[in-house]
């Protein structure tokens, strides 16, 4: 209930257009509940009537006439509207939710996205969401106008003969227990079928992204065993949910053609009789289908929304993650100014159980100076960039730029003012320039071409078939390492920001590629702060400051020289790579 309440305030924008579908739609169900009077008429005031074959050839002509109005020229404009404006208000609360989605994803921390497949996220933001437009409108439409013509048939139903009433409406209990016991079940079915889904597609995604690693290892046969236990799961989900949704309607169905039989034998038992007119069971037999036709629609009304009601769970629960990193209320923003990082015994981990990455952490990196961060795999050096920018926040200490402590400021300044050059840099599908004014999606068009020249990017970037418009496909897969790494780079000349993070940003490349690259980087390192990650010591040798980072302590610092005298971890590192 909580989950649909909080549903509602993202359709209540639209209320005064479900009111207006609610009132065409009342017009729109209200027609065919004047056929069974038009057929009384006929049978009863025409056909069984004393009158001349004249006055019976007028007046039939009449009410057919006036049935004609009602039924062609009045319902279609009708029907249109109500359809036009019902599908206008579920792809609008649709639109919705999938913005609010989206923006509440943008909130959320690195660590949610570490604990989720990508695919399963997706799943709920596309499939699970579209489920939920069953909610609108079925649950706000549509149940509403059945049940508006259920009333209306029983009311006439009930003016024309009680008895006959009492007698169509007596399997009406067995109909509701048979409903509660069978959707019961349904909703638990449904759930499973969606997440079943979910997981293959997160299997999915996961694989298409690893292709060549299957192609490299021949994984081609394992791959398919392993899609097809997934695939198998799914279809057994998908055939419990349909065997149990057939059983429903079976026995629904089955219940419903019962009311029919017993007005056929109790209808035909009054009229001779004399208590029931023949226009009158005419018309009354016609209601019954207005009144079973809706309570059918509602029971597969039921079957939407229980399923409905399992995706909107998943939607809900998705956007009830809690943002793990937030702005103080107070935050300001960071000043604009070359970063002057401190680093006060800073401590983290990544789960409370887990054990400590850094320990009692004490950094100056003074203004515009270049700061390499080294040591064996592991031992907390990516971490701690990762602090800088409050992808994570510390358990204990303070992290301080410029003097103002980041929880202090905003995430959005914080980050404008970083800029990461990272080891496998992210390339979106779409063209070199769309990726490179990620940096600055203001900047014009000589901008562009001058960080792609400072990038060493702009020639082999020409040479392309489309120049800058080329699309470089997913992740820039059509493009090699060092292509890939010098458009990066653009992005963060673009970005001009005051603090540059180089985290492996060569590691993975040729020495040929890794030698262009460190020119841009160290053009780009100029009049910034800069801290670099590497494991190639011959890359840094030029820094200010190298600061050696064992087990999540910081064991030394100086400069190169310095700690090649001091012969202590920093030289035994050199030495193992370079003698």
């Amino acid at each position: 209930m909580n989950h649909f309440r909080a549903y509602l305030q993202i359709v209540k924008p639209y209320r005064w257009l479900i009111a207006i579908t609610l009132a065409i739609g009342i017009i729109k169900f209200a027609i065919p509940l004047t056929l069974p009077l038009f057929l009384k008429y006929v049978v009863d005031d025409v056909l069984l009537a004393d009158l001349s074959v004249d006055d019976k050839t007028s007046k039939l002509f009449k009410a057919v006439g006036l049935a004609f109005l009602l039924f062609v020229v009045v319902r279609y404009p009708v029907e249109y509207y109500r359809q036009y404006f019902a599908q206008l208000t579920t792809s609008r609360v649709l639109f919705d939710l999938r913005n609010k989605l989206y923006a509440h994803l943008q909130r959320l921390s690195i660590r949610f996205y570490q604990n989720r497949k990508s695919g399963e996220i997706i799943s709920r933001m596309m499939n699970d969401a579209e489920q939920t437009k069953s909610l609108v409108e079925t649950g706000l439409m549509n149940i509403w106008l059945d049940m508006f013509t259920l009333v209306i048939a029983l009311v006439i139903m009930f003016n024309m003969n009680v008895m006959l009433t009492f007698v169509a409406i007596a399997i009406l209990p067995f109909y509701g227990y048979a409903v509660k016991k069978l959707y019961k079940r349904l909703r638990g079915y449904s759930r499973s079928r969606s997440q079943a889904m979910a997981e293959m597609q997160g299997y999915l995604n996961e694989h298409v992204n690893g292709i060549p690693v299957v192609k490299s290892f021949t994984l081609e046969s394992y791959e398919q065993q392993q899609f097809g236990n997934r695939n198998q799961t799914f279809l057994e989900r998908a055939f419990a949910l349909t065997r149990w949704n057939a059983l429903t309607q079976s026995i629904i169905n089955t219940l419903t053609e019962i009311a029919p039989l017993l007005v056929l034998a109790c209808g035909g038992y009054f009229v001779v009789q004399g208590s029931l007119t023949l226009g009158e069971f005419v018309a009354f037999y016609g209601y019954l289908d207005r009144l079973y036709a809706p309570l059918r629609r509602l029971v597969n009304s039921s079957t939407e929304l229980t399923q409905a009601s399992a995706s909107l769970e998943r939607v809900m629960e998705l956007l009830g993650e809690q943002a793990e990193i937030t702005d103080a209320p107070d935050a300001v923003p960071l000043r604009t100014e070359q970063g002057d990082i401190q680093f006060r015994n800073v401590s983290f981990r990544y789960h409370n159980e887990s054990d400590w990455v850094l320990r009692n952490i004490d950094l100056h990196i003074p203004r515009g100076h270049t700061v390499a961060l080294v040591g064996m795999s592991g031992g907390g050096k990516s971490s701690l960039v990762s602090l800088l920018a409050r992808f994570y926040d510390t358990q204990e200490g303070e992290i301080t730029i410029n003097g103002q402590p980041i929880r202090s400021v905003t995430q959005h300044s914080l980050r404008s003012q970083i800029g990461m050059v990272l080891q496998d840099n992210i390339l979106f599908s779409g063209s070199a320039r769309e990726n490179i004014l990620l940096g600055n999606p203001n900047s014009t068009e000589e901008q562009i071409y001058d960080a792609a020249r400072r990038a060493n990017a702009h020639e082999f970037i020409m040479s392309l078939p489309k120049g800058y418009d080329t699309e470089i496909g997913e992740r820039g897969v059509k493009l090699s390492g060092g292509q890939k790494q010098r458009i990066a780079i653009a992005r963060v000349f673009l970005k001009d920001p005051a603090i540059l993070v180089l985290d492996e940003a060569t590691s993975a490349l040729d020495l040929e590629s890794e030698h262009a690259i460190q020119e841009s980087l160290a053009e780009l390192s100029q009049n910034r702060t800069t801290l670099v990650v590497a494991h190639r010591l011959s890359t840094i040798t030029h820094a200010d400051l190298i600061v050696v980072i064992e087990h999540g302590h910081i064991v030394e610092q100086g400069r190169h020289d310095e700690l090649m005298r001091n012969g202590g971890a920093y030289a035994r590192l050199y030495n193992v790579q370079y003698l």
